[in-house]
């Protein structure tokens, strides 16, 4: 229950960086770079403060803080440049189904394939999110947003397979951020956009950064190792749902039977993949 628990508010943070980031950036209040720069400057900020508070070391110099810090940058840059011209339901279909793939495939080549349970899980959530977010009307879809979010994806699934190596959650994370910091700080002039940063952009990039993003991610560290590499992808399919529902609960956004019959069916294959990996023992 308690990893449930930790689960379903993992995917939360998760989710609310997707509303935080759609509210500063597609509103104009803050441009895409800037907002991926602070989201990490406030991150780094967090999350340093909290590992000094607990006496813990930070180490920036290793492989494996490299490996993470440089898919921390391609995640940021990506994901915030796509939502600037990708409609935010395609777009969470295109990160998450390139993370669900990446990591299917690069757990497979580390020797932890996925099971056919957790691949027929996989298959019944991604058709739900499919279906829930696939743009009615043949919308046209814009090629450098589908790009950009197709390195965020890759770059997330790195990530999280870099973090389940890490064996001080909090410290892992505060260096990744710390480290990527200065990396993603000289994406904001090579974008060439136009610089947009208002109080109300300001602030919603530093809560995503501070918040769900710093103490959102040392949470998924935590909990990682816990899980197999699919189980862990398939698990974050759930992230598009959970804004789905808190568009509905917070913003007064319509529901509708085709939301609620996707999201069983999101949530249905997430419960059959996890059940699946808990009967297999992680892979290292």
């Amino acid at each position: 229950m308690q990893l449930f628990l930790l689960s379903a508010l993992t995917m939360t943070a998760f989710a609310a960086n997707s509303i935080l980031n759609r509210l500063a950036v597609d509103s104009g209040a803050i441009d895409a770079a800037s907002f991926a720069a602070l989201r990490v400057l406030s991150g780094a900020v967090m999350l340093g403060i909290l590992v000094a508070m607990r006496g813990a070391s930070l180490q920036l110099v290793a492989r494996r803080r490299a490996v993470g810090a440089l898919a921390l940058v391609a995640y940021m840059v990506g994901f915030s440049s796509a939502y600037v011209t990708l409609d935010a339901g395609l777009g969470a279909l295109v990160l998450f189904g390139v993370v669900q793939i990446t990591m299917f495939l690069l757990a497979a080549l580390r020797g932890a394939p996925p099971t056919g349970a957790q691949i027929l899980g996989a298959s019944i959530a991604f058709a739900g999110l499919a279906w829930v977010l696939w743009p009615a009307g043949g919308a046209a879809v814009a090629p450098s947003g589908v790009a950009f979010m197709i390195v965020a994806g890759i770059g997330w699934a790195i990530y999280t397979l870099a973090g389940r190596t890490e064996p001080d959650a909090l410290a892992g994370t505060a260096a990744n951020f710390i480290v990527a910091l200065p990396l993603v700080a000289l994406a904001v002039p090579l974008t060439g956009a136009p610089l947009t940063m208002s109080p109300a952009g300001t602030g919603l990039a530093m809560l995503s950064g501070a918040v769900t993003s710093g103490l959102g991610y040392a949470l998924w560290y935590s909990i990682l190792p816990r899980f197999t590499p699919s189980t862990a992808a398939i698990l974050q399919l759930a992230v598009p749902v959970i804004a789905l529902v808190a568009g509905v609960i917070l913003l007064g956004e319509a529901a509708s039977l085709r939301l609620a019959l996707g999201a069983a069916l999101v949530l249905g294959g997430i419960a059959l993949a996890v059940l699946s990996g808990r009967r297999r023992a992680p892979a290292k």
